[in-house]
């Protein structure tokens, strides 16, 4: 078990952990139904807040960023030799995390996504795990909400019985719902990403291979190119770039330098 704390990458705090640590704190914080916010980033989650000091703020906040992709992972071993033997992966971290919580009587609640995709991830994950208790499920509006539809959203997945909260929104708005909600719910709250649609069966994951080897944003330009090219051209040379001028001292790399949100998002 690993769990060496959180280390600057680029300026976002990363935890460097591993699959067992961070589940280990997860279930336990879902058995005492404690508050707790909780991401996995590669390297367009990082980068999300390196350009915004909102958001840069936001995921300094965070209780627990896992090391998604294997460049965040590498950085975390290259910049503060962390030997990190794994990266933790959001879907990956999802069906352990659904494992322990059948296994220790966590119920869990899915937020996000469509109805279609939600059935069909609670069918399969109940499937897998046959002691699984999914207390509820609610699907994105796709919209930001009122005050009083956030407030009605956080009091049903809270009276749901529900002692952790998947949150499947994209990023980076799975991470503003999570900043912003943390403190309104009684439970973990872990944005997993593409994790919803993957085990939905509705999006083709990379081939083991090029996950090691830090190719999946090139399984998944391929497949979306119209959406992802831009994504990708930009913000990976950025983050290899600001990465080596960290490592040389040449980019301070601060985590306090974010500004606090001064209004809620309140996308649901």
């Amino acid at each position: 078990m690993i769990d060496l704390g959180k280390r600057s990458v680029v300026g976002i705090n990363v935890s460097a952990i591993d699959y067992e640590a961070a589940v280990a704190k997860i279930i336990s914080a879902g058995q005492r139904r404690q508050s707790m916010s909780v991401t996995a980033l590669a390297v367009h989650g990082v980068m999300t807040g390196v350009s915004d000091a909102n958001h840069k703020y936001r995921l300094n906040q965070f209780d627990l960023v896992c090391p998604d992709g294997q460049p965040v992972r590498w950085a975390l071993n290259h910049l503060h030799g962390c030997e990190l033997p794994d990266r933790v992966y959001g879907p990956e971290l999802t069906l352990r995390l659904c494992q322990a919580a059948a296994e220790c009587n966590v119920p869990i609640f899915l937020f996000g996504a469509t109805t279609e995709m939600l059935d069909q991830f609670a069918d399969r994950l109940c499937e897998k795990y046959p002691g699984l208790v999914i207390a509820g499920r609610q699907a994105s509006r796709f919209r930001t909400l009122t005050p009083d539809e956030r407030d009605e959203l956080a009091e049903s997945i809270n009276a749901s019985g529900a002692g952790l909260c998947f949150v499947g929104l994209g990023c980076p708005r799975q991470e503003v719902f999570t900043y912003e909600m943390r403190d309104r719910l009684s439970m973990p709250l872990v944005a997993v990403g593409a994790a919803f649609a993957f085990h939905a069966g509705m999006l083709e994951q990379a081939p083991p291979w090029m996950q090691r080897n830090g190719l999946e944003w090139f399984f998944r330009l391929t497949r979306e190119p119209g959406r992802l090219w831009k994504r990708y051209s930009t913000t990976n040379p950025a983050f290899a770039t600001l990465a080596i001028l960290q490592k040389l001292g040449l980019y301070s790399a601060r985590t306090d330098t974010g500004t606090a949100p001064e209004d809620e998002v309140l996308f649901g």
